[in-house]
């Protein structure tokens, strides 16, 4: 009964949206704004109007393992659900922020139906013309940002483990690119890749 009584609690965003007429309602949010490397990744999702997904929340709060369940379960059960990414040239050429919204809208355009009213989490999309709440820690308040947090992650860690593969002398599977003591020993030791953000790693060649 707690549980669904939080999943509740969450969902309070997207009632409101409801209330205003809205009904395709996508949340959206990213993963991987601040590693040293590889891309950003942004997911946006459209629930059922009374989606169950237990354990979901944040996905820096969800253990790797739940966060894998649940991929799959929002995958199998929403409505729809897309996911873009920008890579680290992109990050490096137009800056971070930009990137980041560069995914989101690549990832809301793969949505079908497309949503009328957008949940982000702690941005706002001046691009895309659909009426939108940017909400300030919006993958610990609203379900719909949550889910896509989750996907958002997911995605990104699987990816930096298959990119580990290929420059295994960073051990991107272990750190996922962020700026960790082993990740600054490999770069003093080997220097930069080829998928390093030259604009978070100035100092090092």
């Amino acid at each position: 009964m707690d549980e669904l009584l939080r999943i509740e609690t969450m969902l309070h965003y997207e009632k409101l949206a409801r209330h205003s007429g809205f009904v395709v309602i996508a949340g959206i949010d990213e993963a991987g704004r601040g590693p040293l490397a590889g891309p950003v990744v942004a997911a946006a999702c459209v629930l059922h109007e009374q989606p169950i997904f237990i354990g979901l929340n944040d996905s820096k709060k969800v253990s790797e393992k739940n966060r894998n369940r649940l991929f799959d379960e929002i995958i199998e059960k929403a409505i729809t659900f897309g996911i873009g990414l920008a890579d680290h040239k992109e990050i490096d050429e137009i800056n971070i922020l930009n990137a980041t919204k560069k995914a989101m809208e690549r990832a809301i355009a793969q949505l079908n139906p497309l949503p009328d009213f957008l949940l982000i989490d702690a941005v706002r999309l001046s691009n895309v013309a659909i009426q939108q709440r940017s909400i300030t820690k919006g993958d610990s308040l609203s379900f719909s940002i949550a889910a896509a947090s989750i996907l958002a992650k997911v995605t990104r860690d699987r990816l930096m483990v298959e990119l580990s593969e290929l420059y295994p002398q960073y051990n991107f599977a272990k750190h996922k690119g962020y700026g960790t003591k082993e990740h600054y020993e490999a770069i003093k030791l080997h220097g930069l890749c080829a998928i390093h953000r030259r604009t978070f790693t100035k100092g090092y060649r």
